[in-house]
């Protein structure tokens, strides 16, 4: 979607989007019987419809439904099915892992300016406020993934914090896609409460600068942020993500431009070390949920989530480039 706002129908990527969001019906998880939605837990049944992972595909049906020229109700109506419920409960503990926080917060942002009903926003600020309480870190600035991870209850071997560099990848695009819609909002004169605009805003600016700090030389992120040796070596993904959101940052106004030395070295890791001559994107680690010491991520080390990252990461640098080419 992110190559579509840009350039267009590149190379048939509104077209496969569409196919495919056909083929999964406009839906995420699908169970109809609202009594049995769950999302307490980690779920791949049909009944986890309030479990984010299956709501992140709702980013994209409104993204086409905004963007492909055909606004059908049937390609936003499970959306606002699920979302409208999810607004209206009074349960506000649903995102509990820090990826939670990019498959979900920008779903709700972009609800808020579908429909312009501030609920989704209100949850929104609720979810994050829960989310905050058990994984962020007032040290560092940065996400543990989970509860589980917390310190000084979990360690890296050598006895550190363990911040998973995917999970604060997820979590600073997060904030970066939501003060983008918060922008939009602006622009069509919808109002958005200053108080979330501005707690994000310094939530996004801590973490951005913490993982900065944190960068290794040639440009990369450990997938152990404090502790290199836990899990060394190249990783692509959430390097993606931190050079999405720093791009995002710099070209918005959000951060100041001497983090595009930063930006720029993750980009030349991405375009030098992770793409590889047949144009995949190598070094990214599997599906998981920290640093595992002792697994093997290499050049053939390939997943579609670290491919999309790589894709927004590129976008973002184009539109630096396009600002900056003079």
């Amino acid at each position: 979607m992110e190559v579509v706002k840009l350039l267009g129908n590149y190379d048939n990527f509104m077209a496969y989007s569409l196919a495919w969001a056909e083929k999964n019906n406009w839906c995420g998880a699908t169970e109809p019987d609202k009594s049995k939605w769950l999302y307490q837990k980690y779920g791949e049944k049909p009944q986890f419809v309030l479990f984010g992972d299956w709501q992140i595909c709702f980013q994209t049906y409104i993204d086409l439904y905004n963007l492909s020229g055909v606004q059908r109700p049937e390609m936003v109506a499970r959306a606002k099915e699920v979302m409208g419920y999810e607004a209206q409960s009074k349960a506000c503990d649903y995102w509990w892992w820090a990826d939670a926080l990019y498959m979900v917060m920008p779903v709700m942002t972009k609800m808020y300016l579908l429909t312009g009903d501030k609920a989704y926003l209100d949850k929104m600020y609720d979810n994050w406020q829960y989310a905050n309480s058990i994984m962020y870190d007032k040290e560092t600035g940065l996400y543990f993934r989970d509860g589980k991870y917390v310190y000084p209850k979990h360690t890296t071997a050598a006895g550190k914090k363990d911040f998973w560099a995917r999970g604060d990848g997820w979590v600073l695009a997060a904030f970066a896609k939501v003060l983008s819609d918060m922008d939009a909002a602006k622009a069509r004169r919808l109002s958005v409460k200053g108080k979330y605009r501005d707690e994000i805003t310094k939530y996004y600016q801590r973490l951005a600068k913490a993982a900065i700090s944190l960068q290794q030389e040639e440009g990369y992120w450990t997938r152990s942020m404090m502790d290199p040796a836990q899990a060394p070596g190249y990783e692509t993904s959430g390097t993606a993500l931190m050079c999405y959101a720093l791009f995002w940052g710099i070209n918005n106004g959000y951060l100041p431009m001497r983090y595009v030395q930063h930006a720029q070295k993750a980009w030349r890791y991405l375009s030098t070390i992770a793409l590889q001559p047949d144009n995949t994107i190598g070094y990214v680690q599997p599906i998981g949920e920290k640093a595992i010491p002792g697994q093997v991520v290499d050049k053939n080390s390939v997943s579609n989530f670290g491919t999309g990252a790589f894709l927004l990461a590129a976008s973002e640098y184009v539109r630096f480039l396009e600002k900056n080419h003079n």
